[in-house]
């Protein structure tokens, strides 16, 4: 019963939301940058969940998170152009199908490499990332229409505030009942201490296996939204630095935080196109000065994370 409630609290704060957005953007109370933006936003968040699911929850150190992103935007990008997708049922299959190919690759990448630990981990989703960027770059040899470095055109814009809404809350929620499962509870035991959870029959290999396919599953999802939002992709927008955004969000909300890491997300992306707007056009590249003193500040103050309270 207290399960219902939760979820219907939650549905009924996510229409709220739907309703406020789409007064905004129906009566023109936004610029369409604004609107682009905001759309980017709960793609951010999306593709940073995943991440939160993988290190947040299973402390598995990943910093190949944004070659998922990139896989599953190019698959998206491809089998829309490839099948001629304009319907939004037909979208939303290949939404989930570009998924599906994120996380099956990274389940194969998963079966050697989830039996490192900590740097070692992170240095071998680096690697993969890594070649991932090296083979966007090279895409036009095996396919033209991929475009290669010259970037991936052509894309059709079907990502729309429906349809970007609707699938980040839908997989917030199925995130949420995942987390609380037995299988979360797997993972907080791994993260806690992995032989303790080895001695009581936690098989971790597969539970750290299940956790970085979904978290990568959740990463190609958000990349094909981002793919139908901005209708083109270049290898250099899924390179090692979006890892990296990605983890900034993650901590800076909180490890092992859902509510945390949408309002990180929210903040990192308002942060980053608010000092866009409000910079000029010579001093643009200041805001990679004020964002990492931000951060350094935002550190001291909560050291882990803006939703997290104060071990110990």
């Amino acid at each position: 019963m207290r399960f219902f409630l939760e979820v219907k609290k939650l549905l009924l704060l996510a229409l709220i939301v739907y309703v406020f957005l789409k007064i905004f953007f129906a009566f023109n109370l936004v610029t369409q940058y604004i609107e682009q933006i905001t759309l980017f936003a709960f793609i951010i968040i999306l593709a940073s969940l995943g991440l939160n699911v993988i290190y947040g929850y299973t402390g598995q150190f990943s910093l190949g998170h944004a070659a998922f992103y990139g896989i599953g935007a190019y698959a998206s990008a491809y089998l829309s152009r490839t099948f001629g997708v304009e319907s939004m049922f037909s979208f939303i299959v290949i939404l989930f199908v570009s998924g599906v190919v994120s996380g099956f690759i990274a389940y194969l990448i998963g079966i050697p490499i989830m039996r490192l630990r900590d740097d070692f981990l992170g240095i071998a989703t680096l690697g993969f990332a890594t070649l991932v960027r090296v083979v966007f770059d090279n895409s036009d040899r095996f396919a033209e229409t991929l475009g290669g470095s010259r970037g991936f055109i052509g894309i059709p814009k079907l990502a729309n505030l429906e349809i970007v809404f609707c699938v980040t809350v839908f997989l917030i929620l199925l995130t949420r009942n995942l987390i609380q499962s037995r299988y979360g509870l797997f993972w907080r035991c791994i993260k806690d201490d992995e032989v303790a959870s080895i001695s009581i029959g936690i098989d971790t290999t597969r539970m750290k296996l299940m956790a970085f396919t979904y978290g990568c599953f959740l990463a190609g999802v958000a990349g094909a939204l981002y793919a139908h939002l901005y209708t083109f992709l270049h290898p250099s927008n899924f390179d090692v630095l979006k890892s990296i955004d990605f983890l900034i969000i993650v901590i800076l909300g909180g490890m092992g935080n859902i509510a945390g890491t949408i309002y990180a997300g929210l903040l990192w992306v308002g942060i980053i196109e608010g000092l866009r707007i409000m910079l000029p056009e010579k001093a643009l590249e200041l805001r990679w000065v004020f964002i990492p003193l931000m951060l350094i500040g935002l550190m001291m103050w909560r050291p882990y994370g803006l939703m997290t309270k104060r071990r110990g």
